[in-house]
């Protein structure tokens, strides 16, 4: 058992290396040698884990995928509805590609020149992203002439795209810039009515929502005007009530 968790615990190191190293160098001018310097382990450790370079990467993107698997499971499990899932889903993965080298790198690999064909973990992002808003669609939420095809389109290039320039400057994964662009879209994507029941900064009972509500920095849900009672909205979930005050 404590050699089983020992080769765990170097195993892993090494998959944060390598992460690190390729994050620093890119994955073409990266040797073997230098990652196991990182990981503080002898080169003959590295290959009893991982055969070749191909193999590590392979490591990394499978402990990515999985990172950003469980956020798609957890949203999915809150049975918030589908657009307001996709807003959590995106906070919580710019939260994660800021704080985690291996997810970050996950991404980045996706458009390395050297990593061969195969899938990546944009492009599973891309299927995710167009799964939900299909439901959302068929369940009603999508604006008239909103398609669940151009829907798919503007919102994952504006997530790739802040995930992208997050590599030159970390401030585009801020929750204010992720806060700017669900305020911006969901006016876009729904019916008026139904915006009073999501929120452009996520769900207050996500553990990993960010706190901007608390801070006061922009409000609570997308801005809709004078509203009274609310009609029905998609899922049966009867009339809803305004939860703010027209300006």
């Amino acid at each position: 058992m404590v050699k089983q968790e020992r080769a765990a615990r170097t195993r892993q190191a090494l998959i944060h290396a390598g992460a690190e190293v390729f994050a620093q160098e890119g994955l073409a001018r990266t040797s073997l040698s230098t990652i196991s310097r990182r990981a503080g382990v002898s080169n003959g450790a590295l290959h009893f884990h991982f055969e070749n370079k191909q193999a590590l990467v392979q490591a990394i993107e499978s402990q990515a995928r999985e990172a950003v698997g469980q956020i798609m499971r957890d949203v999915a499990a809150r049975d918030s509805g589908p657009l307001q899932a996709l807003v959590d889903a995106t906070y919580r993965l710019m939260s994660r590609i800021g704080g985690d080298v291996v997810v970050r790198v996950g991404f980045e690999l996706s458009s390395d020149p050297s990593r061969g064909p195969g899938p990546t973990i944009r492009r599973e992002w891309q299927r995710w992203v167009a799964d939900v808003l299909l439901r959302a669609g068929e369940d009603g939420w999508l604006a008239e002439g909103v398609s669940a095809d151009d829907a798919t389109t503007a919102v994952v290039a504006a997530t790739v795209g802040l995930e992208v320039l997050s590599a030159e400057d970390e401030a585009w994964l801020s929750e204010e810039k992720v806060t700017g662009l669900w305020c911006l879209l969901l006016p876009r994507l729904t019916e008026r009515h139904a915006l009073v029941c999501l929120s452009a900064q996520g769900s207050g009972s996500d553990p990993e929502a960010p706190h901007n509500r608390r801070r006061g920095l922009l409000p609570a849900t997308v801005e809709a005007g004078p509203v009274g009672p609310l009609p029905a909205l998609p899922g049966g979930t009867g009339p809803v009530e305004a939860d703010f005050e027209p300006r």
